[in-house]
């Protein structure tokens, strides 16, 4: 399978990533912020959605860099940056436009965590590594009663 290689320059860029990233897990110590640099780096096990097809039961994860550029401010709430062992799970990734070009990613995790971070504009890039691993796990989605 080729590995993705995605860029998001805009809000539509933006919601393709998300769809990509959906369900990707990773641990709290896989958030690195670079102020100096102005980039936050994410490393996270995504989920190949692009590969179920049909009634398959196996399903694959694969290593995955997210990172954005021209970050000016991080925001985290519900989650714990001592306890790199915290496991969070990407629900969706939103941007949400300031005084233009300027505005706000927003990542959201299942339990209600969030990291917001404030860019001088949305400037992202996903990227798969050779890493990856097949799993019989698929995510579930499904309200029960």
């Amino acid at each position: 399978m080729k590995r993705l290689k995605l860029i998001a320059l805009d809000e539509e860029d933006l919601s393709v990533i998300s769809a990509y990233c959906q369900d990707a897990v990773l641990k709290t110590a896989d958030l690195q912020y670079l102020p100096e640099e102005n980039r936050f780096i994410l490393q996270m096990n995504r989920f190949v959605w692009e590969q179920v097809v049909g009634k398959t039961t196996t399903y694959e994860r694969r290593r995955t860099v997210l990172h954005f550029e021209r970050v000016e401010r991080v925001q985290m709430q519900g989650i714990d940056r001592r306890d790199g062992d915290q496991v969070l799970s990407l629900l969706a990734i939103s941007f949400g436009e300031g005084n233009a070009p300027a505005g706000v990613v927003e990542l959201a995790f299942a339990g209600g965590a969030t990291l917001r971070l404030e860019v001088e504009c949305l400037e992202a890039q996903l990227s798969d590594m050779a890493a990856a691993w097949e799993t019989e796990s698929r995510p579930d989605h499904s309200i029960g009663n």
